[in-house]
């Protein structure tokens, strides 16, 4: 008699082998993740369609609320709905059938998997923790942060293990999510033979792909590089009639009468030369120029997106950019000065942080070159007076870059930095990006050949590029750092990210968060305002999520939840603008073709403004500790209350006698770093207690603001 084939048998069994992996747990009591139509893990590929001409092969498709009882939301939805992925840094939510203990929640019980990158598998197989985590009992829905910053373009697969108990101590019992067999749940089953956790057992999964951050910049990076632009003018005093190139000492002053309001209005008063002596007569000239920079942003300041994969952002045209150049009174060097573009702060403009440094820089032989960012400087008729001690005054463009972008007439301090009403999640993202475009651009000028004083020579080394910039100016310039390959070291001092998370833990912005809150249809604002204060600083809210490395949070406040959810649209939104997503191009994984970058990041404990927390983040993600200046506010503060107990601007505080050594220490210490071209790390404090280099310990992750 004929046996019967075992074939079919082994292939039941090799079939058979992914779902090995989930347990067998129909039986068991207890509580499970919920997978149904109105309750799912999130973020999951199930809310994207095929989109091949993204690098991740889809597109985001979430549906749409009802557009009359939530028209702030459908126009979120207008714009994550263009992106090719999900956030970077995702807030993960898995609702449940009941209540769970929340203190059975940890990196070992719930977890993410990277997949890969979904052209090159790179990154295959990492484990990734998780942190920052809420459990909401009104929803039961449990919230969640990844523990460090994902891979960008890549697939990442959310594991819930048996671990996770619920509030009896059971465990939890497996749910249904491999039933409907549709494409994303097939793609799930295939990820889930990795999703191995130790020997626990998988309960739940939910698989998404992350979205492209970086490759827009790099795109135009290269475009710009394969350009031959015009060289820079320096024929703009009184018209294209004057040179302007102007000696130092021979300066009675500097007027500037920015533009302050559409009428037009101005606001006078007078650029601060007496900071150009910090390092007596170490500046020689302060010139002013003009170059041609690729507009990319629309009039509603966003930059239209493109397919990530076979697309390129296109420019809408080109600006007239103004710059300001701080050359040393040293002899020139045969190649031309080595510079280092700075730049400056959120509400500043060029005509503030850069005057502080000038002459520090110029004492190392560095010259020091800047532009305002998008949105800043005042209007575009704004002009300055430059007074010579003899002769006629010689007027030039200040470059303003502001608005009147809310049509009251007003030209506010950043106005124009961020998108328009009608795309209010996009914040700062573009105005950021354009910015990093025009320093880009302001590098291609450099190499081409900068010659201010007419001679026919450069004026400055197209070898030796530097760049050094306070809070805002740390913040692109981290992305510039990241994505220009010809700047040969930086230093952002005092940066951060993401802008969503300055802004919800720094208590010097919070209000723009409780103002965004206040004007959205719903409000989401869930606190009464405080009747002490004036609008808007009256605004109130509580979004109740905790700091890294806390023990769960078990949520109590009504309307917290969906502030956290909006918060996390925003900082998905803006990921392409939030310097975090740059970090790691910087030196450990430089792009293609580019070198790895020497450089400092500057970080003031305390700091009220940047809170440390989101330094900290910047700090993790370009594996940069090692790099870090630690300045210790709190121990300066104590030994003298002169010193401000926000430490943010203490690298241009040389108003204030008691800050102006470390100030000055600060700069020194840029200064020698590019001096030496990145290879010297001075200690500011020579030594003393006032500076950690590099800082000792772990990365803070609490606000430490001085009380």
């Amino acid at each position: 008699m004929t046996q019967p084939s075992t074939r079919p048998l082994r292939w039941a069994l090799i079939l058979a082998l992914p779902f090995a992996l989930l347990p067998a747990l129909a039986q068991a009591d207890g509580v499970s993740v919920r997978y149904d139509a109105e309750a799912s893990p999130f973020p999951s590929n199930r809310f994207t369609v095929p989109d091949f001409g993204n690098a991740t092969l889809r597109r985001v498709n979430l549906p749409k609320p009802d557009c009359k009882t939530r028209p702030s939301d459908c126009a979120d939805f207008d714009v994550i709905n263009t992106l090719d992925g999900f956030s970077t840094q995702p807030r993960i939510t898995v609702p449940f059938t009941g209540d769970i203990d929340p203190a059975s929640v940890n990196s070992e019980s719930i977890y993410l998997v990277n997949l890969g990158d979904v052209l090159t598998l790179r990154g295959f197989g990492q484990k990734v923790g998780i942190n920052q985590v809420v459990w909401d009992p009104e929803t039961k829905t449990l919230a969640f942060e990844s523990d460090e910053l994902l891979q960008e373009r890549s697939r990442y697969l959310v594991v819930v293990t048996n671990a996770v108990r619920d509030a009896q101590g059971k465990k939890l019992k497996s749910a249904d999510f491999l039933g409907r067999g549709d494409a994303h749940q097939r793609e799930l089953r295939d990820a889930l033979p990795v999703a191995r956790g130790g020997g626990r057992n998988v309960v739940a999964a939910s698989l998404f792909t992350t979205q492209s951050t970086t490759g827009d910049l790099l795109k135009i990076q290269r475009r710009i590089k394969a350009s031959t632009p015009a060289p820079a003018d320096f024929m703009v005093g009184n018209g294209g009639a004057v040179r302007a190139l102007f000696p130092v000492a021979d300066l009675a002053g500097i007027q500037f009468k920015r533009q302050t309001g559409a009428a037009p209005v101005f606001t006078e008063s007078f650029l601060p030369t007496p900071a150009l002596q910090v390092v007596a007569g170490a500046v020689g000239h302060v010139a002013y120029g003009r170059y041609s920079s690729p507009e990319y942003q629309t009039e509603d300041k966003v930059i239209p997106a493109t397919a990530t994969l076979t697309g390129t952002p296109q420019p809408q045209g080109n600006q007239q950019l103004v710059f300001q150049l701080f050359l040393p009174s040293s002899p020139k060097p045969a190649g031309g000065w080595p510079v280092a573009i700075f730049g400056h702060g959120f509400t500043d403009s060029m005509y503030g942080a850069p005057w502080t440094v000038a002459s520090v820089f110029a004492s190392q032989g560095i010259a020091t070159l800047s532009i305002n960012v998008v949105g800043h400087g005042g209007g575009a008729q704004g002009v300055l007076n430059v007074l010579p001690k003899a002769g006629a005054p010689v007027q030039v463009p200040a470059g303003g870059r502001g608005i009147d972008q809310d049509g009251n007439t007003v030209i506010d301090s950043t106005e124009g930095v961020n998108a328009a009403a009608t795309q209010t999640i996009v914040g700062s993202r573009d105005g950021l990006r354009q910015t990093v475009i025009d320093l880009m651009q302001l590098v291609r000028q450099i190499e081409v050949g900068m010659d201010a004083d007419g001679d026919g020579a450069r004026d400055l080394d197209p070898n030796r590029i530097y760049y050094a910039g306070q809070s805002f100016g740390g913040i692109y310039g981290t992305m510039l750092l990241g994505v220009e390959r010809n700047i040969k070291a930086g230093v952002p001092n005092v940066p951060g990210g993401s802008i969503t998370e300055i802004a919800r833990l720094s208590p010097n912005f919070r209000v723009l968060t409780a103002v965004s809150l206040a004007t959205r249809q719903p409000v989401l604002l869930n606190l009464p305002s405080d009747p002490g204060l004036p609008f808007p600083f009256n605004l109130r809210f509580n979004e109740n999520i905790p700091l890294r490395d806390l023990p769960p949070v078990v949520n109590s406040v009504p309307g917290a939840m969906a502030i956290a959810e909006l918060l996390d649209r925003n900082e998905w939104v803006q990921q392409s603008g939030n310097p975090v997503s740059y970090a790691s191009l910087i030196r450990q994984n430089p792009p293609q073709g580019h070198a790895a970058k020497p450089v400092i990041v500057q970080v003031a404990k305390g700091d009220v403004t940047v809170p440390n927390p989101t330094s900290t983040a910047l700090v993790r993600a370009g594996g940069l500790q090692d790099r870090v200046t630690y300045y210790r506010n709190d121990l300066a503060f104590a030994g003298n209350q002169g010193i401000p107990k926000n430490p943010h601007t203490f690298l241009t505080n040389i108003g204030v006698t008691a800050a102006l050594p470390i100030a000055v220490g600060a700069q020194s210490q840029i200064a020698a770093f590019f001096a030496n071209n990145g290879a010297l790390v001075i200690d500011p404090d020579n030594g003393g207690p006032l500076f950690e280099v590099p800082i000792q310990g772990d990365l803070p992750e609490g606000l430490n603001f001085i009380p």
